[in-house]
C-alpha cells in the first residue's frame, strides 16, 4: 500500500515538474499582469512540489533498503531540479524587469495574440509532457516490478534457509531423543551387570564360607 501511494505521488510530482517548466518558459513570453499570474502559479506549484517530496521522504522511511536507497537518490535529484527552476525563474524575473517596463507601451497592441500563442505553446507542451509522463510511468512500473521480483527472490531464499534450519533442528531433536534412549539403555545394563556381579560375589562368599565350615568345623 505504501509503495502504491509513493508511485502515485511520484507521478503527480513529475507532472507538476513539467508544468513548472512550462510556466518558466511561458514567463519569457509575457509581460505585466499575465507574467505576474505565471509567477504566482509557479510559486504555488513550487510549494506543492516541496510538500510532495516531503511526503515521499516520509514514505521511504518504512521501505526496505533495496527500494529506499535508489528512490532517495532520485528524490534528491528532483529536489535539486525544482530549486534550479525556482532560481532560474527568480533570475529571469529580475533581469527582465527593465525590458518589461520598456515593452509596456506595446502590450496593448500585442497582448492578445501573445496570450493566444502562449496558450497554444502551453497546450502543445502539456501534450508532450503527458506523453513523456506516460513513458516514465511505464518505466517506473518496470523498475518497481524488477525491485519487487528481487525482493521476492530474497524472501524465497530466506524462507528456504529457515526451512533448512527447521529441518536441522528436527533432526537434532530426533538425534537427541535417540541418544537419551541409548543412555537409559546403557544405564539399565550397567545396573543389571552390577546386580549380577553382586550376586556372583555373594554366592562365592557363601560357597567359600561353607567350604571352610565343612573343612574345619565338622571334623
Amino acid at each position: 500500500m505504501a509503495s502504491e501511494e509513493f508511485e502515485k505521488l511520484l507521478e503527480m510530482f513529475r507532472c507538476l515538474y513539467e508544468e513548472m517548466k512550462a510556466l518558466l518558459q511561458g514567463a519569457q513570453l509575457c509581460y505585466g499582469e499575465e507574467k505576474k499570474r505565471l509567477l504566482k502559479d509557479f510559486s504555488s506549484k513550487y510549494r506543492e512540489a516541496e510538500e510532495m517530496l516531503r511526503e515521499m521522504d516520509e514514505l521511504l522511511l518504512d521501505a526496505p533498503p533495496v527500494f529506499r536507497n535508489p528512490m532517495s537518490s532520485k528524490l534528491r535529484c528532483y529536489r535539486r531540479d525544482i530549486v534550479k527552476l525556482q532560481r532560474d525563474m527568480k533570475s529571469y524575473d529580475l533581469s527582465s524587469g527593465l525590458s518589461g517596463r520598456v515593452g509596456g507601451s506595446r502590450r496593448g497592441a500585442y497582448g492578445s495574440p501573445r496570450s493566444q500563442r502562449l496558450l497554444l505553446l502551453r497546450g502543445t507542451e502539456s501534450l508532450h509532457h503527458a506523453t513523456q509522463s506516460i513513458k516514465r510511468s511505464q518505466q517506473v512500473a518496470l523498475e518497481t516490478e524488477h525491485v519487487s521480483g528481487t525482493m521476492m527472490e530474497e524472501l524465497g531464499e530466506q524462507r528456504e534457509q529457515l526451512d533448512g534450519a527447521r529441518q536441522r533442528l528436527i533432526h537434532a531433536g530426533e538425534n537427541l531423543s535417540r541418544s537419551r534412549r541409548i543412555v537409559r539403555s546403557v544405564s539399565r545394563r550397567v545396573m543389571t551387570n552390577k546386580m549380577l556381579l553382586a550376586v556372583v560375589i555373594l554366592t562365592e562368599v557363601c560357597i567359600l564360607g561353607a567350604a571352610i565350615y565343612l573343612k574345619f568345623f565338622l571334623k
